[in-house]
């Protein structure tokens, strides 16, 4: 039951092409890196575009996610050291968080690109982790992380917003230990939360990209109740934290524009009349990061929620066929975009900021001066 499991969503991606002379359990069993190139080359002209698409981005996996993994695990460590040096010029309330966003980062980078797609790349090479039953612990530790990594985004976005529209609650919210307290509930109702893949999935992994990349139980599979657990969680994982953000974002942006016409007008009445508005150039740049960093998980993330609802969903009504599969091309471009917003932020900061781009620049010259 576990092997028909693990291959239900592959064939659906597959259904109605001929292989022709290929077999298909070749193709679901015997992927490597020789053959899907072979494969591509020999078979072009008669592969559909889904097929083209999905193949070409098999063969990019063998080198983007080791590449990722080799980029971002370093990139996220000295954002973490920059940061918690506080020297940036950004206050410890903001540090705080974008110390917690990189850490977060940086542990979905370890237990979902090292552990889990890298494997399933590379699965020829890792068939002993199916001896290893300890994918559901993996799981709750990688949805935990995850959680993290999306609530964090949201609460720095939240902080900012009281920080620049609330001036009466910016001297209480917008302090070190408000922080702390904030990042530390997070991190545990993301535990918290997360428990409950330690019951729906089993210890064993399975070395396909899948939405699960643990086996599963056909009483999973087809159950509304797992199903509506799963659904809430995709929801509160990035649904609401959409919302949340583009909120923020738009409330944010409004009161900006009203207070700088405001102070615009106050400084064209001013007799001492200054090039520079000091004020007005911090707001700038803090909204800039805002954005920047809220347009980033929103673009990124985006593609897998809907993917992984979809899937679902697609489960659910496996045997009806009411509902189409998603595209085997789409789903592997998602895997492949979420992941890249784990070491993105780090050249945000080097962008927007400028004395953290001093101290990233003094860290890359530190080993030869």
């Amino acid at each position: 039951m576990g092997q028909n499991l693990r291959t239900i969503d592959w064939n659906v991606t597959r259904m109605g092409h001929n292989l022709k002379t290929i077999d298909r359990n070749a193709a679901t069993t015997d992927r490597s890196f020789s053959w899907e190139f072979d494969y591509l080359s020999a078979y072009y002209d008669e592969l559909s575009l889904n097929w083209r698409i999905l193949l070409s981005l098999s063969i990019i996996q063998y080198f983007y996610y080791p590449s990722l993994a080799t980029v971002a695990v370093p990139v996220n460590l000295m954002t973490i050291v920059i940061l918690s040096r506080g020297k940036c010029g950004l206050s410890k309330c903001v540090t705080h968080y974008l110390v917690a966003m990189a850490s977060a980062d940086l542990l979905v980078i370890i237990f979902d690109v090292i552990l889990r797609h890298i494997p399933v790349v590379y699965h020829e090479q890792f068939y002993f982790r199916e001896s290893i039953h300890v994918c559901n612990i993996h799981a709750v530790l990688l949805y935990a992380a995850t959680d993290c990594s999306v609530w964090f985004t949201v609460t720095f976005a939240f902080d900012r917003f009281v920080a620049i529209c609330c001036q009466k609650l910016k001297r209480k919210y917008c302090t070190e230990k408000t922080a702390a307290v904030v990042l530390g509930t997070v991190t545990v109702l993301s535990c918290l939360k997360n428990i409950f893949w330690y019951f729906m999935l089993t210890g064993r992994y399975i070395l396909y990209n899948q939405p699960w990349f643990c086996d599963v139980t056909k009483d999973v599979v087809f159950s509304r109740v797992w199903a509506t657990i799963e659904f809430l969680h995709h929801i509160l994982t990035a649904g609401i934290p959409f919302v949340v953000i583009l909120l923020q974002n738009a409330l944010t942006i409004r009161h900006i524009l009203l207070s700088s016409r405001g102070r615009r007008r106050l400084r064209a009445h001013s007799s001492a009349k200054s090039p520079r508005d000091p004020e007005m150039e911090s707001r700038r740049k803090s909204i800039i990061l805002l954005l920047v960093i809220s347009a980033n998980f929103i673009l990124l993330w985006a593609m897998l929620m809907v993917v992984l609802i979809c899937t679902r969903i697609r489960y659910m009504n496996f045997h009806s066929g009411s509902v189409a599969g998603i595209p085997g091309s789409v789903r592997e471009m998602a895997f492949m975009l979420q992941p890249l917003s784990c070491c993105t932020n780090t050249v945000i900061y080097a962008v927007t900021q400028t004395q953290f781009r001093q101290q990233l620049k003094k860290m890359l010259k530190y080993p030869f001066t």
